[in-house]
């Protein structure tokens, strides 16, 4: 299992604050509180458990079934022809059927059931690897914009103290009106996009706090990603063969086929074992005294009468038999079934096109993001260090008449917007690499090591709990809400730890970006 303190290929995913932070969230800990407390992925986890019981529901049609029914009978008017006058009844009857051939509707049902379980598998995979690529974005945008703050709250210092300095020079003539109002638009600008950025920042909170149902405090630096593929067609070929939306499209497309055969089913026979039992019981509302058979001799009207016969007041039977049930003429109904799945299945067969399609999309595409991204890491330190060089330059410069102040605040501005871009697009190639691997297939509970074994979500247990089962009363627990609320969750603020702050060298400059 690949987790993600072994790395099979590095990303320049240092941090985005600066090293040496004290304890802290990490982002395994992010994703580990997703997989546990996100309702999102509840609910697709009882939606799986839903689709479980398919399978029982459609064997239950193969077992035997079993039903009685009773009625108790007042007789207000009696018939005047009948010498059998009585006058209530008590009857009961039970009835077992069990069918014995039923023109594989029964088999095909249960097997396109299990297909679709597998497909409801493959989707909560999808939902899970969804849940943890949103959870990573997330996380990468408070560090981001985390980071952001610290530099903007930095650039209003710096950009406070050149005015101050300004207008100091300023009062004894050595720079002009214009250079303070050039000052003064620095600074205002600088305050307006450190309230942004304090914005942002908030908002990106509040995101982490939805997914992961916990506040985003302090969160430290995340670990190299695992095991990339040397090349965008390798990770084409295993996300061909893992990704959950193309398994669930697969799934469902042979879930489909045996739909067909199932609605071609309704035109064959139909055999079952059938046997029941009646009682009656009139509740000696009859004349038991007996009812006289005629003469003994019939020929002889004057011979004597013969015996009498006793009508019993309760009485039972028993029938045991095969029904054959053969389908004549439907008015075209199966013949319509039968063709609906049909084209329920070709939409099925070009779904799975669809979504190879659309992975193979996805996964260059985040292919390509990664690798750019990767690239700019590169090219933003080298502006952060050239930038860095060039303000140091400037204001040396500036010292002694060569630079004006509008030059250093436009090297000020430079350096800032350069590290900007480093801190944006560390965020993106970490979630970009994230998105490949959850293109393929690799971002799942089970690949980043969140939990323990005994801890991971197994579908398969419930499937087993309930595929098998008989009994008509058996019922689970009432349901009871397993993740928790945020309303108890502190709104989140543009506060930034002390120790996540921005570390300063002895001048008193940012260092670390």
């Amino acid at each position: 299992m690949k987790r993600f303190g072994i790395m099979a290929a590095a990303l320049a995913a240092t941090a985005l604050v600066p090293m040496g932070a004290a304890h802290a969230d990490t982002l395994q800990d992010a994703l580990t509180a997703a997989y546990v407390n996100n309702p999102t992925l509840a609910v697709a986890r009882a939606n799986q458990r839903a689709t479980d019981e398919g399978v029982a529901i459609q064997k239950a049609a193969g077992r035997p079934n079993v039903t009685a029914t009773g009625q108790y009978l007042e007789f207000v008017k009696q018939s005047s022809t009948s010498s059998f006058s009585p006058e209530r009844a008590v009857n009961g009857q039970l009835n077992l059927g069990v069918p014995i051939f039923s023109g594989g509707a029964v088999k095909n049902g249960v097997r396109g059931a299990t297909a679709r379980v597998e497909a409801g598998r493959a989707d909560l995979r999808a939902t899970e690897s969804d849940i943890f690529s949103q959870t990573v974005a997330a996380y990468m945008d408070v560090l981001r914009n985390q980071a952001v703050v610290g530099l903007q709250a930095n650039q209003v210092d710096v950009l406070s103290v050149n005015l101050q300095a300004t207008s100091d020079r300023f009062e004894i003539g050595d720079l002009t009106r214009t250079d303070v109002a050039q000052s003064q638009a620095r600074l205002a600008l600088a305050q307006s996009d450190f309230t942004t950025a304090q914005a942002n920042l908030i908002a990106a909170r509040e995101t982490y706090a939805r997914l992961t149902g916990m506040a985003a405090d302090s969160l430290q630096p995340p670990p190299p990603l695992p095991g990339f593929p040397p090349n965008v067609e390798t990770a084409v070929d295993i996300a061909l063969e893992r990704n959950p939306d193309i398994l669930a499209a697969q799934d469902r497309a042979r879930a489909a086929g045996f739909d067909v055969r199932v609605a071609g089913a309704s035109r064959l026979p139909r055999v079952s074992l059938i046997t029941g039992g009646t009682y009656n019981n009139y509740l000696n509302s009859i004349d038991t005294s007996g009812v006289p058979v005629g003469p003994i001799d019939p020929t002889d009207p004057t011979s004597p009468v013969g015996p009498v016969t006793t009508i019993p007041t309760t009485n039972t039977a028993v029938q045991v038999g095969v029904q054959l049930n053969v389908p004549l003429f439907q008015g075209g109904l199966p013949a319509a079934q039968r063709r609906q799945a049909q084209a329920r299945q070709s939409a099925a067969l070009e779904t799975v096109i669809a979504t190879e399609r659309l992975v193979i999309a996805q996964t260059r595409a985040a292919w390509s993001s990664w690798q750019a991204a990767s690239a700019v890491i590169v090219s933003a330190q080298s502006g952060v260090d050239a930038a860095t060089l060039s303000l140091e330059g400037v204001r040396a410069e500036n010292s002694i008449g060569n630079r004006t102040i509008l030059d250093v605040l436009n090297a000020e501005q430079e350096l800032l917007n350069a590290r900007v871009a480093l801190v944006t697009a560390r965020r993106n190639a970490y979630v970009a690499g994230f998105n490949l691997l959850a293109a393929m297939g690799r971002a799942e509970a089970r690949d980043l090591g969140l939990v323990g074994e005994g801890m991971l979500y197994d579908p398969a247990i419930n499937y087993e709990r309930v595929q098998g089962k008989w009994l008509d009363w058996e019922s689970d627990p009432a349901p009871e809400v397993t993740t928790t609320s945020t309303a108890q969750v502190p709104p989140a603020d543009a506060s930034i730890p002390e120790q996540d702050m921005p570390a300063r060298d002895e001048n008193g400059n940012i260092s670390g970006y």
